[in-house]
């Protein structure tokens, strides 16, 4: 199923489109020493192999994984003996595994063109490559095949298949996929060819084996047969679909309604079914603000994090993360008396429109402002026992509406007494006439405290 030719590669356009460096070295006939970068089931091996076929070179590979140096120095020996026009390419799959002297065998014969070296490894060379070895290399990375490259690859095989191109063991009538089985093994696929490849050829026997044919004699996998293949099943949902929006909503109600073992079934049952993994962190860092709030200032840390290690990780790893957070989410006191001030506020500025600011509050960054009452009479609350001190702060027009009402719930029953003491002792300094203590009198004499912007 390797693709023969590079215009039937897919994937890995940067490097094998038409102004590829890749494909200008496959149409010059030369190819240098490279180390291909990626994830499995990108290309590295076939690639590769196109490469030096196009180059007109002899073509050995080697694991690093079971290779050592007495095998470089046998692919040198012959390479020399067999003084191919074209030279010879050593593939080295895996050459991360080789350890610093065995890369360091491969110095000389890269340096003085006996072989040209064509490493492969899913890890980052920058640091399982020594650095004189990867001086000689150009590395090139490859990206994880997208759904629609893998859909193309799959659909390749199967023309392959029924063409009678794929050899002896290929089932008589050819195969074909359904939508919904199609779908799925791209999903598990992850970007990965070799698994897909692996998938169909795992679930067209099983569906050979099970008599399952379509009306055209073809065998023609179940949804089932590839959820076996792959050892994966599907969740019953399409992501494009209602069952996206469902299975999302019971997410966010199983996090507004304190049950982590619900939220944790969901998040499960996303993930499973190829869910992007960003859109659940932007939904635990809402959950964290629009439930949760001031309740536990925490929460909303924790899922800012949780996106933040999704970005730095990926996934798996990154599961542990989105569980960290769903539970601090679910688990978390609940109130949403911050987001309900904030649109009480917003359909205030809505009805009254632009409002005029107090002239105290203004800025106030020259002296001669203050002639026009700009910044006068403005209250510096850090000169104040308790750095408070009563005064206006709304426009007059809004009058002495109160937005913020913190509940009972967690950390807002603390918000809520240290508002209630600011209170008591802005009433208590009324009632006696005077302000509350000054802490430090530096202040004009005219009393306004001016400070500014």
């Amino acid at each position: 199923m390797r693709p023969r030719t590079l215009d039937e590669f897919v994937g890995q356009v940067h490097l094998v489109g038409p102004d590829g460096p890749l494909r200008r070295a496959a149409a010059r006939r030369r190819l240098d020493s490279i180390l291909l970068w990626g994830p499995p089931g990108t290309g590295k091996t076939t690639l590769a192999r196109l490469l030096a076929e196009a180059a007109g070179a002899r073509f050995i590979t080697l694991s690093a994984v079971l290779a050592g140096v007495a095998d470089v120095r046998s692919v040198v020996a012959e390479s020399r003996a067999a003084a191919v026009e074209g030279g010879t390419v050593l593939f080295l799959d895996e050459i991360h595994r080789f350890n610093r002297a065995q890369q360091d065998a491969l110095l000389p014969h890269v340096e003085d063109g006996t072989i040209v070296l064509v490493g492969a490894t899913t890890e980052n060379p920058f640091f399982d490559v020594n650095a004189a070895l990867l001086s000689r290399l150009r590395v090139f990375r490859l990206e994880a095949l997208t759904d629609p490259e893998v859909e193309a690859i799959v659909r390749a095989a199967l023309d392959d298949v029924e063409r009678g191109l794929s050899g002896p063991l290929g089932p008589t009538g050819g195969a074909a996929l359904s939508g919904a089985a199609l779908a799925h093994l791209v999903a598990v696929a992850g970007g990965d060819a070799r698994r897909a490849l692996t998938t169909v050829e795992a679930a067209v026997a099983l569906a050979e084996g099970a008599g399952v044919r379509d009306e055209e004699g073809r065998v023609a996998p179940r949804l089932e047969d590839v959820e076996a293949a792959a050892q994966e099943r599907v969740l019953a949902y399409d992501r494009a679909g209602d069952g996206h929006f469902d299975v999302a909503s019971a997410f966010i109600k199983s996090l507004r309604g304190n049950d982590p073992d619900a939220a944790l079934y969901w998040l499960a049952a996303m993930i499973a079914a190829g869910e992007d993994p960003r859109f659940i962190a932007r939904r635990l860092v809402i959950s964290a603000s629009e439930d949760v709030g001031m309740a536990d200032p925490r929460a909303l840390q924790v899922a800012v994090a949780a996106a933040q290690a999704l970005e730095l990780i990926g996934l798996p790893e990154a599961q542990y993360a989105l569980a960290h957070a769903t539970v601090m989410v679910a688990t978390a006191p609940k109130s949403n008396r911050a987001g309900r001030a904030y649109f009480a506020a917003l359909a205030d500025v809505e009805r009254l429109g632009a409002l005029t600011v107090p002239p105290h509050l203004r800025n106030a960054p020259h002296p001669g402002l203050k002639h026009f009452g700009i910044g006068v009479g403005y209250r510096y609350p850090h000169d104040f026992d308790g750095a408070d001190v009563a005064q206006r702060y709304l426009p007059d027009e809004v009058g002495d509406r109160r937005y913020y009402e913190p509940s009972d719930e967690g950390y807002e029953r603390v918000i809520g007494d240290r508002q209630a003491a600011r209170q008591a002792a802005r009433d208590a300094a009324r009632d006696a006439g005077r302000d509350p203590a000054l802490r430090h009198v530096r202040t004009p004499s005219d009393g306004s405290g001016a400070r500014g912007g």
